[in-house]
């Protein structure tokens, strides 16, 4: 075959004849597929790199396989989806497959056009992060490719998940609160349009959690909950809100960093120093958070793992399992300097 340049495709006959083996065992170290010895997959990549050969995404489909994984997300803002991106491509590096990223958007119009689009790419699975539509239609696409979703705590036979325990996590946030002295504490959810069942979704998890831990500190009368968005704005309008409110929180917890960051920016705006007049936590344990700026004290659910994980899983997968598997990380408190004890708190 000839490129578009003249030059003639290196082909995989090339890449067994420089390495002195078969097309089939270029082939099963392309797929790395077991029963390939050290020796052969280093001689193979040698001979790969040497040749400069790349191979035929439209041949690599009619044959089955395309060596491409999609990854929706909901969208490019939040810094914790890049931890999960690079925890999947470094599950991925050298195995030949490559990661497809596109958005689904905030509407499941745009989400379900989206997902289509990876299906009709023929990758060979699909990762989707904190999916809007439905477990039907989610089970429907996971019948075509496999599929792992990350972020919803369902259960299915047809498609993987991988989560964070959520309740464990906003327990510790809102009880490290109470444990510095705060009662008046308030939590920031996030609203979208999911057809999941409430239960599974993660915002849902965190605010229930909340306000079951407020109530059994017998501080069912200080819930206060702001329903907007894991963004920026979201979390700043939020903070509006509840800073607005009558008897004026001593303490937030936003259930995304992202959101945290604009508790933050609305503080400032208000006149309010942190921690000294409010104390803030946020969730996911973002890079950002951990800027000394910033230093926000968050729960860490550990997304490269959960990235890497997703990675393995689809590999599995794909090379044949068909039994479902349900992962779930466990999160830790990372304490930083936005939150301390309420500076009306009486002296022991």
């Amino acid at each position: 075959m000839v490129t578009r340049g003249g030059r003639r495709r290196v082909t995989i006959a090339d890449v067994a004849s420089r390495a002195q083996v078969s097309t089939t065992a270029v082939s099963k170290v392309l797929r790395d597929a077991y029963g390939v010895s050290p020796a052969m997959k280093e001689r193979v990549r040698a001979a790969i790199e040497e040749l400069g050969y790349r191979p035929h995404a439209a041949a690599r489909a009619m044959r089955g396989r395309t060596f491409t994984v999609g990854v929706m997300l909901p969208h490019l803002r939040n810094p914790f989806f890049a931890d999960i991106v690079d925890g999947l491509t470094d599950e991925l590096s050298g195995t030949g497959y490559q990661a497809i990223l596109v958005q689904g958007g905030s509407t499941q119009k745009a989400e379900k056009a989206a997902m289509d689009a990876l299906v009709d790419r023929q990758v060979d699975g699909i990762l989707l992060v904190a999916p809007l539509l439905a477990r039907a239609r989610l089970e429907e696409v996971a019948r075509q490719v496999p599929v792992v979703v990350l972020g919803r705590h369902e259960r299915s036979p047809h498609f993987d998940a991988v989560f964070d325990d959520d309740e464990t996590g906003a327990e510790l946030v809102v009880n490290h609160l109470i444990e510095l002295g705060h009662r008046r504490i308030a939590h920031i959810t996030h609203q979208d349009n999911s057809t999941a069942r409430p239960g599974d979704l993660l915002h849902v998890i965190r605010a229930d959690t909340y306000r079951r831990v407020m109530r059994e500190h017998g501080l069912e009368d200080e819930i206060a909950v702001a329903t907007t968005y894991y963004s920026e704005e979201g979390g700043y309008d939020g903070a509006q809100e509840l800073l607005r409110r009558p008897s004026r929180p001593t303490a937030i917890f936003a259930g995304a960093d992202q959101a945290a960051f604009g508790v933050l920016a609305a503080a400032h705006d208000a006149g309010l120093s942190v921690p000294g007049d409010l104390s803030v936590a946020g969730y996911d344990n973002t890079k950002l958070a951990a800027l000394p700026n910033i230093s926000l004290t968050s729960i860490d659910q550990p997304g490269v793992v959960m990235g890497g994980t997703a990675g393995r899983l689809l590999r599995e997968r794909i090379e044949g399992r068909t039994t479902a598997v349900r992962f779930s990380v466990g999160p830790s408190l990372i304490v930083r300097r936005s939150t301390a004890a309420p500076a009306d708190l009486p002296e022991a």
